[in-house]
């Protein structure tokens, strides 16, 4: 098992490890009860996640001799809202749970943010310890303490940072992850690629061309260095105001995609076309290569995501729900760009009339 620690010191340590391997479950109840974080869990899942795995995780918990309480939601994004948050809250007062209670989030991005927020709430704050099982959370969402939840007018507008206890990452869950889900975390995986490792995107291209997305091997190797480089900007960047947002890559597009498809687009599909519309603007406004932005294009294809708008999305539509992005300052919509793989920066020059030519090229 791989141990990596975000370092985190304000006023006090918010600092937590990071533990990936594949079937590890038992060293992670031991783990916990070792911590002590609290004297009794709530293990807060989904109901497809429930079936799969919320038996064995709540057993391997008990039998390192902690006190646990399960809960599942329905699975999919529109749990991600303020109705479903209310009745998580509702389930926990009927439960009894105190601050002393800590919520596990066992599930993907939708569970991860979900519980993150209603920790970050409940008794004006509880501990969280997150469980990822999808590629996504385990490379992006569990990592960093965004937590948060949809609204009628947008993505995580209402959130909190909190940061969890520790993240449990048992590669071994994607063995029953469905297709299109693990295409979703391999955009985010890209992203990576593009912003920080070049290197990256070779090994996801050697996969991708001899069928060897679903290796252990392969994404044992990607969610570790995926989760370094997480960690490493996370640290230098906790609240998300500096270099952190370069991790944003394709996901000022993708969010009003995603929104704009009422949430039938998954979130890696949006930030697949998301990024491909941050290379054709970094290629037309600041120079980027165009091997480079074809590269990007080509990779996403291949990993099995869009890379066009779909039908019925008004480019109009996408720009009006820009005007909505929660990292919108003043009258200004920042983007992040790239000169070059590696290279990312931010921009708030991006004028009207291109974003517009941009999104229109993008239509099926």
């Amino acid at each position: 098992m791989k141990t990596l620690k975000v370092h985190l010191y304000r006023k006090t340590n918010h600092s937590y490890e990071i533990h990936i391997g594949q079937e590890i479950l038992d060293r992670m109840g031991m783990i916990i009860a070792m911590h002590r974080w609290a004297k009794r869990y709530v293990l807060v899942t989904d109901e497809n996640v429930g079936v799969l795995h919320g038996g064995r995780v709540q057993a391997a918990l008990e039998q390192a001799g902690l006190a646990v309480d399960r809960i599942a939601v329905a699975s999919g994004e529109a749990s991600k809202g303020i109705p479903v948050l209310l009745a998580l809250t509702d389930r926990l007062t009927a439960l009894e749970a105190d601050r002393q209670t800590a919520l596990i989030a066992l599930g993907g991005g939708v569970v991860g943010d979900l519980t993150g927020f209603a920790a970050s709430i409940y008794m004006r704050g509880i501990p969280v310890i997150q469980v990822p099982t999808t590629l996504l959370a385990q490379v992006d969402s569990s990592i960093g303490g965004k937590t948060g939840v949809d609204t009628p007018a947008g993505k995580n507008l209402l959130g909190a940072f909190h940061q969890p206890k520790a993240v449990f990452t048992d590669v071994a869950f994607l063995r029953t992850l469905p297709e299109a889900m693990l295409c979703c975390g391999l955009a985010e995986v890209i992203k990576y690629g593009v912003v920080d490792s070049p290197d990256l995107l070779d090994d996801l291209e050697e996969a991708a061309a001899g069928n060897g997305l679903r290796e252990p091997l392969f994404l044992g190797r990607i969610v570790a260095t995926a989760c370094r480089i997480k960690k490493q900007l996370v640290e230098n960047d906790e609240r998300d105001l500096g270099v952190r947002r370069i991790l944003n890559f394709g996901h000022t597009v993708g969010h009003a995609v995603e929104a704009a498809s009422d949430y039938r687009l998954s979130h890696g599909e949006s930030v697949a076309i998301g990024m491909v519309a941050a290379a054709r603007l970094s290629e037309r406004l600041h120079g980027m290569p165009a091997a480079d932005a074809s590269r990007i294009e080509s990779l996403i294809r291949a990993v099995g995501l869009p890379v066009r708008l779909p039908a019925g999305i008004n480019p109009e539509e996408i720009r009006s729900r820009l005007n909505l992005d929660k990292k919108k300052e003043g009258g200004t919509i920042h983007f992040v760009l790239i000169k070059k793989m590696g290279m990312p920066f931010m921009s708030g020059d991006v004028p009207e009339g291109v974003l517009r030519e941009t999104l229109e090229d993008m239509k099926p």
